[in-house]
């Protein structure tokens, strides 16, 4: 059966073979061949069928190179083999384009850290209540090893000696004691004995318990200086001017009940201080102040009243008065989110030498303009002020004998102005003010005239008294910048108009004063300080009828301190820079540049 199969599937392929190489031929007339006889299937029928393939002229060898004939001699006469016609691939490519542009070489991914993450295991609290917070840890301190105590030492130029110490008994909450001591010495070169020099010393201490806070302090001080200035035209002789000195003990003590933050509070406070003062030429002056207030709150309302006792007496060679004062200052204050309010009134009596009585007011205005930022404050006040020999002495070291004793009146003064911060760092204070004095003092030279008790002439300023209403005027202005705790500026302008009621000028007062500052922490071992002064120009009166100008000046200091270790430190300071020849007070001339330097302590 199976050969049956094999020989018919031969013939169908050797007619489809010899039907597709008829179709290939052109058409032309052929004559019609008998068909072949039938004969009995055999072998050498798959011959014949053979000889018939090979008669067809299709030519299997054109794209097959040199490959042999696939016949049926080749191939041992069978047809049963493998047929494998082969020809040559030629693969065609297109032409290569260049892409002309170059790469984007810039990372346009953005960064996405990896994310990791912890589970808490902690059990879920359903308690909605307000839980007691936790206390704040202190901040860590510059110096891990605190100093209580300190000390600083250094010499220089114009024989300058310097000296101070601190002492504290160190961290306690509830007691603070220390005491220090401070000397500071020149001597010019300019003209004879230009020499002064101050001593400070002061024990103190503070107490704080539960309820009240003890406060108490002694203090000393001791001024040196000489009568150097003096007219030059008048003597050419040798000079040898006189000496003064000041000599100033004070105490006072506090006692006061200490903040509470409720909405209803009583708190007071009572305090007495007190100097004895004198100087070289037997002037003396006693004071002694009792001063206390009482102040009830009620939420954003205070109410309270203010009074002290004030007595003095005061007397030198041709002269001694008791000059005393009586006080009451009754408020009330008015304080919200957005203002703060003070209204009261102050009472002053003055009695023994002067016997006079005043009422004043005593009114505070600040409003918030814009809040957190600007505030707007205005006021009005009065008040009597004590002629103080000690406090003539420390505005001018130069003053003579017998000076005159009056009161002044500040009768109203009114201000109003804006304070706040531009911007984080940066504050300020800006206002605009007019003051009405009664008898406003003023210092004038007193040249001496050449005799025997003032050889070489010395100048030694008297206090005279503007008789009448004066009329002051003008704009002060504040700035302090603070970019951080290792930079600080700070600067203060000052402009004065004068409207007198019998003095021509305004004697040894300026009409414009600038001071600035600055502090900078360059690192944890070096530190920097500026100062500037800029005074204008004054005027002076000798005898009641020489004017003389005293020109304006600059005066520019700056120093450097180097924090060796955390105990040893060194410092240099030098003053008037500029060098600048001026003079505060006629004829007594500052002292030209100088520097001094030292080393400190701390233990």
């Amino acid at each position: 059966m199976t050969r049956y199969r094999y020989i018919l599937l031969t013939s169908i392929f050797t007619f489809g073979a010899a039907l597709a190489h008829a179709q290939t031929q052109q058409p032309a007339k052929k004559p019609v061949q008998k068909p072949a006889q039938k004969a009995p299937v055999s072998k050498p029928v798959a011959k014949k069928v053979g000889d018939a393939a090979a008669k067809s002229k299709q030519d299997t060898t054109k794209k097959g190179g040199n490959a042999p004939a696939n016949n049926a001699q080749q191939n041992g006469g069978s047809l049963s083999e493998e047929i494998v016609v082969t020809t040559i691939y030629k693969p065609v490519l297109a032409d290569a384009v260049k892409i002309r542009r170059n790469p984007n070489l810039e990372e346009t991914q953005l960064y996405k850290a990896p994310l990791t993450y912890s589970t808490l295991d902690k059990r879920l609290e359903r308690n909605s209540d307000i839980r007691q917070l936790e206390a704040m840890k202190m901040p860590i301190e510059r110096d891990s090893v605190p100093a209580d105590n300190f000390v600083r030492a250094g010499f220089g130029s114009l024989r300058t000696l310097f000296g101070e110490a601190y002492i504290n008994n160190g961290k306690d909450a509830a007691l603070q004691t220390g005491a220090y001591v401070k000397y500071f010495g020149q001597q010019g070169s300019d003209l004879e004995k230009q020499n002064h020099s101050k001593l400070d010393a002061s024990v103190f201490g503070k107490s704080i318990g539960e309820v009240n806070t003890l406060t108490g302090r002694i203090n000393y001080q001791r001024r040196n200086n000489y009568f150097y200035g003096y007219d030059n035209t008048l003597t050419t002789a040798p000079i040898d001017p006189a000496k003064q000195h000041f000599n100033t003990i004070s105490a006072e003590g506090e006692l006061s009940r200490n903040y509470q933050d409720t909405d209803r509070v009583f708190t007071y406070a009572a305090k007495i201080n007190g100097y004895l003062f004198s100087n070289a030429f037997k002037a003396r002056e006693n004071n002694v102040v009792i001063s206390g207030y009482l102040n009830q709150t009620i939420n954003q309302f205070y109410a309270g009243i203010a009074a002290s006792v004030d007595v003095a007496s005061q007397k030198d060679l041709a002269y001694s008065i008791n000059n005393s004062f009586l006080r009451a200052n009754p408020y009330l204050k008015f304080q919200g989110e957005n203002y703060k309010i003070d209204a009261g009134i102050n009472i002053v009596k003055e009695f023994s030498y002067f016997t006079r009585f005043f009422i004043f007011p005593a009114a505070k205005l600040e409003f918030q303009v814009i809040p957190q930022y600007v505030r707007l404050f205005a006021e009005a006040s009065g008040d009597v002020n004590r002629s103080s020999l000690r406090g003539f002495s420390e505005e001018n070291p130069f003053i003579g004998q017998n000076i005159a004793i009056k009161n002044s009146v500040d009768k109203l003064n009114l201000s109003i102005g804006l304070k706040g911060r531009l911007f984080a760092g940066l504050g300020f204070k800006a206002s605009v003010f007019r003051n009405s004095v009664s008898d406003l003092p003023l210092f004038v030279s007193g040249v001496q005239p050449i005799a025997a008790a003032y050889p070489t002439g010395n100048n030694r300023f008297n206090v005279i008294y503007d008789n009448g209403k004066a009329r002051i005027s003008g704009f002060n202005g504040e700035l302090d910048y603070k970019a951080s705790d290792d930079l600080n500026i700070f600067g203060r302008v000052e402009f004065r108009d004068y409207k007198l009621a019998s003095e021509a000028q305004p004697w040894n007062l300026p009409k414009f004063k600038l001071t600035a500052g600055t502090h900078i922490h360059i690192s944890d071992k070096v530190d920097f300080n500026g100062s500037l002064l800029f005074r204008g120009s004054t005027k002076d009166i000798i005898s009641g009828t020489q004017v003389v100008n005293i020109k304006s000046f600059a005066d520019l200091s700056g120093g450097v301190s180097y924090k060796a270790t955390k105990k040893l430190s060194v410092f240099v300071q030098a003053n008037n820079i500029l060098n600048t020849n001026y003079q505060t007070w006629l004829y007594y001339p500052n002292y030209s540049f100088n520097i001094f330097g030292g080393v400190g302590y701390s233990f």
